[in-house]
């Protein structure tokens, strides 16, 4: 039998074992906690994206006028449809695909070079090409294949198709069900591909000075990482394999105790 100091000098051995299976502290759980204080007053946003088009990209035109006959011979679907998947569901896009040579073919106006335009740039390209053709014309772009994908240790990690050209890395961990409590939110990552590059960004959300920088806009098929803090390798989701170490430590220290307490 142990006597009552062996039970209090076990009970101080477990302590820093108990201790250490929930040390996710407070600050770590908090955004924007850090470097200079909110502006009172608006402030200019000068980082907002102008997304371009890239190879591979899907895009949806609709071109519309008043005279619906004229009109017709330019909304024909495009020949290339693609079957994407995301947040849970496939659907089918039809819409102008991006050669890698940068270009599409357009109904009646044949190739066009597209890659570096913006959707905007695309719209005024091709209301300046159909004005023989149609009375004030009207072109509507967007991106069909704008996503983004988020992964590590977020709630619901998946891709997600965005209906905008501006989304925030907020927006994007808003949809993948914010961080979970052994995210480190101090070194997000954020890999971009752009005109055949690869790029890479780090995103400290507990600074305020995240809305700065150029990794806070997202941009089409950006992947998000949120890496898991070191507690999380006590917390793994096999239970067995988490209680082994300190079950294990638990034993060790008990025989310690024991052998103690026969001196």
């Amino acid at each position: 039998m142990i006597h009552c100091p062996m039970k209090k000098l076990l009970y101080l051995l477990l302590l820093p074992v108990v201790l250490a299976s929930s040390c996710v502290t407070h600050d770590e759980l908090l955004n924007f906690n850090e470097g200079p204080a909110f502006s009172g007053t608006p402030v200019d946003i000068a980082n907002l994206p102008q997304l371009q088009i890239q190879p591979d990209d899907l895009l949806s035109i609709r071109v519309r006028s008043l005279d619906l006959v004229a009109v017709e011979p330019f909304n024909v679907d495009p020949p290339n449809a693609a079957n994407i998947s995301g947040g849970g569901a496939t659907r089918p896009l039809i819409g102008y695909l991006v050669s890698r040579q940068g270009t599409i073919d357009f109904p009646q106006l044949g190739t066009i070079n597209v890659i570096g335009l913006t959707t905007e740039d695309l719209r005024d390209t091709l209301k300046q090409k159909l004005v023989p053709y149609l009375n004030d014309p009207v072109v509507m772009v967007r991106f069909l294949n704008f996503r983004i994908t988020v992964l590590g240790e977020v709630t619901s990690p998946n891709t997600f198709f965005v209906a905008n050209e501006r989304v925030t890395i907020l927006d994007a961990l808003g949809q993948a069900g914010d961080i979970t409590p052994y995210g480190n939110r101090t070194n997000v990552l954020v890999i971009r591909e752009q005109n055949g590059q690869r790029q890479t960004g780090r995103l400290n959300l507990q600074d305020r000075d995240i809305f700065t920088s150029p990794f806070f806009y997202l941009q089409q098929n950006d992947v998000v990482y949120v890496e898991p803090l070191k507690v999380r390798t006590a917390a793994i989701r096999d239970q067995s394999q988490r209680l082994l170490p300190w079950l294990s430590a638990i034993t060790a220290l008990t025989t310690l105790a024991l052998t103690l307490s026969r001196l």
